[in-house]
């Protein structure tokens, strides 16, 4: 049976997270490659870069990185260090390295593929935006904020031009970098960003698409976070009841707005009985509660 009918089986049990069986599959075919092609071949190395990603979503990373070096170095050797499929396996093993939080690593290899992409593809190449796009959530995991918003401002603005204001590719842009605001505190800009893609995306993708109820709760955070909780409720519920509907009860993203909605709850919670402790304190009437609270959020 040749590798794409192979991968094709593979990607099925990938799909049914059936991961066991695709593990067999990869392992088989990879088996039957190196016997026909042997080790170095480009197509042997295409089916460990298939089996990398089983070993990771099990948290086995050292084989994982064990067999995206040999791609990489196999790539560099026979096609070449600035070759794009190179440079795909550069990053993979750099997404590896960051999953590990080994930041330094991946950062060094995300630089790498950037400039390598910007060299010999262009600066506003789908490619080189994506491996600055890599790049800057290297350093947004790492707090640095600054770089970061740099990388993500250019991802942004060429995506708009050269995909349009609606791409998802430049919708995803505009999210990050409102995330980079959000995670320093502001607000405002964050807000007006994730407005901007919650609306785009439920008019390109309908209101009920798992994208648009990732956008509307970036939103309800940032409306949290404000002390706006009539606006964050209102989105949190509907992705709350969206998620439940669409996706089932015991889906993860549902859990996880349900979880978002406590959250806010429990917020709200603790300042009112700070408020109320600080007006039982100060003896002062219970008509200064709200300007009390107004202080704490």
């Amino acid at each position: 049976m040749g590798h794409i009918r192979w991968s094709n089986f593979c990607h099925s049990y990938l799909a049914q997270k059936r991961l066991d069986e695709a593990e067999t599959q990869l392992i088989q075919e990879k088996k039957d490659l190196v016997f026909i092609h042997g080790e170095d071949h480009i197509i042997t190395g295409l089916s460990r870069e298939m089996l990398a990603p089983i070993y990771e979503i099990q948290g086995r990373w050292e084989e994982a990185e064990k067999l995206l070096v040999q791609v990489m170095e196999t790539s560099k050797t026979k096609l070449g260090a600035d070759h794009p499929d190179t440079l795909t396996s550069m990053a993979n093993l750099a997404s590896t390295y960051r999953n590990q939080g080994r930041w330094e690593e991946a950062e060094k290899l995300f630089v790498q593929v950037m400039e390598t992409s910007k060299t010999k593809l262009g600066a506003d190449h789908p490619s080189t935006l994506t491996s600055m796009a890599n790049l800057a959530s290297t350093l947004w995991n790492q707090g640095r904020w600054e770089e970061a918003e740099k990388l993500f401002v250019q991802v942004m603005e060429t995506s708009k031009t050269k995909l349009g204001a609606d791409h998802p590719d430049t919708l995803a842009s505009m999210a990050n970098l409102a995330s980079t605001y959000r995670n320093q505190g502001r607000w405002e800009e964050a807000k007006k960003l994730e407005v901007q893609v919650m609306e785009t995306s439920k008019t390109k993708l309908g209101a009920d698409h798992p994208s648009t109820l990732t956008s509307m709760a970036n939103l309800a955070s940032t409306y949290r976070n404000q002390g706006r909780w009539e606006e964050a409720e209102k989105l949190e519920v509907r992705v709350m009841e969206t998620s439940k509907t669409k996706l089932g009860a015991d889906h993860p993203s549902t859990l996880t707005s349900m979880a978002n909605h406590n959250l806010r709850l429990s917020c709200q919670t603790t300042l009112w009985r700070t408020a109320l402790q600080s007006v039982a304190t100060s003896g002062a009437g219970c008509n200064n509660a709200f300007s009390i609270l107004k202080r704490h959020v």
